[in-house]
């Protein structure tokens, strides 16, 4: 992938076209999924408090 087609991409993703296939509302649970597991890590880790 070559810098020019990448930064087209990128234009093309900042100007709000986005795939049909990616759902906003999957990709935002998917982060809090995942960020409330690394929470959850990261307490039974941190056990010295």
């Amino acid at each position: 992938m070559s810098f020019h087609s990448t930064a087209a991409q990128l234009a093309t993703l900042a100007e709000g076209e986005s795939h049909a296939s990616i759902s906003p509302f999957m990709t935002g649970g998917g982060a809090l999924v995942i960020l409330l597991l690394l929470l959850w890590i990261t307490t039974r880790f941190n056990r010295d408090r």
